[in-house]
C-alpha cells in the first residue's frame, strides 16, 4: 500500500512539513507504526484512508515537536512533485501555473490546505477526511469549498475592465 500511495504521500507531507527530509521522515515513522499495528490490517474498511490519517498524525506530531518548531524555508521544487514528461513550451506553462498554485496554497488556512491536499493527493472522500480530522463532514465540505474558491480566484484572476 505505502508503495503504491508513495507519491501522494510524499508530496501532501513535504507540502504540510515544508521540506523533503521532514516528509520522508514523517513517512518512514508513519510506515513504522503502520507495520507495528499490521495485524489490525484485516480490520480496516479503507486502508488508504487508514495509512493516510497515520501518516498526517505524524505529520502533526513532527510540527509540534520543540525540535521542529524553528522556521524552516520551503524549497519551491520539493513542495508538489511533477511526474508529467511535457513538451518544453508546455513544460514551461506548467511550471508557472505550478508556481501560482503554490502561492495560492500557501495562502489558504491550515486547515483548508490540509483538506485540499487529502482530497486531491489523498483521494480521500469527504468522510474519510472528516475521521481523520476528527471534524464534521459539513466543516470538511466548506472548508474544501473556501480551498477551491481562494484558488480559483487566485489562478483565473478577473481581467482589469
Amino acid at each position: 500500500m505505502f508503495r503504491d500511495i508513495r507519491d501522494e504521500l510524499m508530496s501532501t507531507l513535504v507540502y504540510l512539513l515544508g521540506n523533503a527530509d521532514d516528509a520522508q521522515d514523517a513517512a518512514q515513522e508513519a510506515f513504522l507504526k503502520c507495520w507495528r499495528t499490521r495485524a489490525s490490517v484485516p480490520d480496516i474498511q479503507n486502508l488508504r484512508a487508514w495509512v493516510f490519517r497515520v501518516a498526517m498524525n505524524t505529520a502533526r506530531d513532527t510540527q509540534r515537536s520543540a525540535w521542529n518548531r524553528r522556521v524552516k524555508p520551503m524549497i519551491a521544487e520539493e513542495i508538489m512533485l511533477s511526474t508529467r514528461d511535457l513538451a518544453p513550451g508546455l513544460a514551461l506553462e506548467d511550471q508557472e501555473t505550478l508556481a501560482r498554485l503554490r502561492v495560492a496554497l500557501a495562502e489558504l488556512r491550515p486547515e483548508e490546505q490540509e483538506v485540499f491536499l487529502l482530497r486531491q493527493n489523498g483521494e480521500l472522500t469527504y468522510e474519510q477526511i472528516a475521521e481523520i480530522r476528527a471534524t464534521p463532514v459539513g466543516t470538511i465540505k466548506t472548508q474544501m469549498r473556501a480551498a477551491l474558491q481562494k484558488l480559483r480566484r487566485a489562478l483565473n484572476p478577473e481581467p482589469p475592465p
